[in-house]
């Protein structure tokens, strides 16, 4: 088993991390794909497979030759988000028990839970001159993908993350065009939107500008997927012009699942707080994340893993203070240098809880 203090977990979720800062490129890779392995061995064990990993890269142009070789059966993510702890790569692991999995195309598996199918597509991009026209390419592909499993946006789709390069830039033509899209699939404020994570982040590839990953499930109810909105202290994202919901939880036949977007310090009229403060707007942050988990019956107690984003590096160790001081370092959860899609947000975070 690697050193313990590489790996944290929580329920499914496994947070990987580098041993040491001082090892060269090629050790730290070789540590997370080590412990990657061990994790598939131990899931034979007691019949759970690897279903989704994200791994978060300092350097994608440099780095991309160490994974994206692997041949795997699950949905494998690659971001270039650098691990604020000094290291070259994290991962964040998601282990399912007694599923099967199908690989649909290069993109996309399908898991298999009971009746219950779960749909991962990662690293999704497509050249054009914009944001905006890469982003409607992305969307147009997706649909595409959904509809061949018998399933649409508006119906099946739970979760996004979109990876923007030069995001103070760009972030707006990813709004445009997931705004676009969204019209043309139904996505209304009369019907529902799409939680999500828009987040400064490098692609795979040099020549685009906006990555994706998005997770769907077929088998659930409509009546068992569910929108939070924490109307005391967080506004519709619609009233400033942007389209995707505060958090989602879906009831699964196991039990329910709660999936929180990226969440700022921001207030219920829209407007970002403690401009300049980054323990404040953590601090804010986080009571809105527990107004939503609140929502859907959960609490920090149920959260199975915290991806926290920094605009600046220099407001590492007292955010990391913040958060070990109040979860402790039991808590599966990675601190990236990814700037928010407002330059006046300096932290963000999403997660996921189970009920």
């Amino acid at each position: 088993m690697p050193n313990t203090s590489s790996i944290v977990s929580r329920d499914r979720y496994y947070m990987l991390r580098v041993s040491s800062p001082m090892l060269s490129a090629e050790q730290q890779f070789g540590e997370i794909l080590s412990q990657i392995r061990v994790l598939s061995q131990m899931s034979q064990i007691s019949h759970s497979t690897i279903v989704f990993v994200r791994m978060f890269l300092s350097d994608v142009a440099n780095q991309l030759e160490y994974v994206e070789t692997l041949k795997t059966d699950y949905a494998l993510s690659i971001v270039g988000q650098a691990p604020l702890d000094g290291t070259k790569v994290s991962a964040l692991v998601y282990i399912m028990r007694d599923v099967k999995v199908n690989r649909i195309d290069a993109d996309t598996i399908e898991v298999q839970d009971g009746e219950v199918s779960h749909y991962w597509t990662t690293n999704v991009r497509f050249g054009g001159d914009t944001s905006k026209d890469q982003t409607r390419s992305i969307f147009d592909d997706y649909v595409s993908k959904l509809r061949s499993q018998g399933m649409t946006l508006l119906d099946n789709c739970v979760r996004t993350w979109f990876f923007v390069h030069d995001i103070d830039r760009h972030y707006s033509g990813v709004v445009e065009g997931r705004n676009d899209k969204f019209a043309e699939q139904g996505l209304t404020t009369q019907t529902h939107f799409i939680a999500s994570t828009g987040i400064g982040g490098e692609s795979i590839s040099s020549s685009s500008l906006v990555q994706m990953d998005a997770y769907s499930v077929k088998g659930v109810a409509p009546s068992d997927i569910h929108y939070l909105y924490a109307k005391s202290h967080l506004n519709s994202t619609a009233e400033y012009g942007v389209s995707f919901e505060r958090g989602t939880y879906v009831d699964y036949p196991g039990g329910r699942r709660v999936f929180i977007s990226g969440t700022a310090s921001i207030d219920n009229k829209g407007k970002v707080l403690f401009e300049g403060d980054v323990v404040k707007q953590a601090e804010r942050m986080l009571e809105n994340v527990e107004v939503l988990l609140s929502e859907a019956g959960a609490d920090f107690t149920k959260v199975q893993y915290m991806i926290v984003y920094l605009r600046d590096i220099a407001d590492y160790a007292i955010v990391r203070q913040l958060f070990v001081s109040r979860f402790g370092e039991t808590m599966p959860f990675v601190f990236l240098q990814a700037p928010v899609c407002r330059p006046k947000w300096l932290i963000e975070m999403e997660c996921v809880a189970a009920v």
